[in-house]
């Protein structure tokens, strides 16, 4: 009977013994994250020593410990990156990870050491890093409508200085007045205005008539005088 009795109290401590949360935090690259653990403390008694592991809470202690305190003080730590920035004496242990990456992502264990069997407060906690996220938006594009400078020898430029072909004014009247009876009609017109050359009659001088006129008589007259003195 005594047995018995001694039996079922061992199962139901280790049943109802320390029991475990389990929590979710998400980080970002390059940024310290802190991950949350406290416990209860009453007075200057109550000060517990803790670890913080990086695995699931064990039966006992911290699977790969990678910080520990005696309730007042870091005593080992794994990396400068782990630091304990809360009140140790006010039982917030908190871890934080500095310049958080990738590969801190995992389980970690929150151990707090409390007197008597099994009173061990334990917290696991699933860290996630991730990287920042990159905007895709692509960025506005803006158009102008650009116009040569003066001088400039671009393409546009060419184009407004490009000189046609003379037409007399009866014809540029008579094409003007005429209406094109249909689009092929009116593309003929223009074929045959940018096709057409004409040539303008050379502008007689009569300035120049003048002159060979009285050259011719100056000549006559000196060939007189000439005659006149050789007789």
């Amino acid at each position: 009977m005594l047995s018995y009795i001694c039996l079922s109290w061992a199962l139901l401590v280790l049943l109802t013994g320390s029991t475990v949360s389990e929590l979710i935090m998400i980080g970002e690259v390059g940024k310290d994250l802190t991950v949350p653990c406290r416990y209860n403390v009453q007075n200057k008694n109550s000060i517990t020593s803790m670890c913080w592991g990086r695995d699931r809470c064990p039966t006992s202690k911290c699977s790969q410990p990678i910080i520990w305190t005696d309730g007042w003080r870091v005593t080992e730590r794994h990396s400068s990156r782990y630091q304990l920035r809360g009140d140790l004496q006010s039982g917030d242990v908190s871890l934080t990870i500095l310049d958080a990456r990738e590969a801190d992502s995992g389980t970690y264990c929150c151990r707090v050491e409390i007197p008597g069997l099994f009173n061990d407060q334990l917290t696991n906690h699933k860290v996630v890093v991730k990287k920042a996220r990159i905007s895709t938006a692509s960025p506005h594009t803006y158009t102008s409508e650009q116009t040569s400078a003066p001088g400039s020898t671009s393409e546009s430029s060419s184009t407004a200085t490009r000189i046609w072909p003379l037409v007399s004014a009866s014809e540029a009247a008579q094409t003007a007045s005429t209406p094109c009876s249909g689009p092929s009609d009116c593309l003929d017109v223009s074929a045959n205005l940018q096709n057409t050359s004409v040539s303008l009659p050379s502008q007689q001088h009569p300035e120049r008539g003048l002159y060979i006129g009285i050259g011719s008589c100056a000549a006559l007259l000196l060939i007189l005088i000439l005659a006149l003195i050789l007789t």
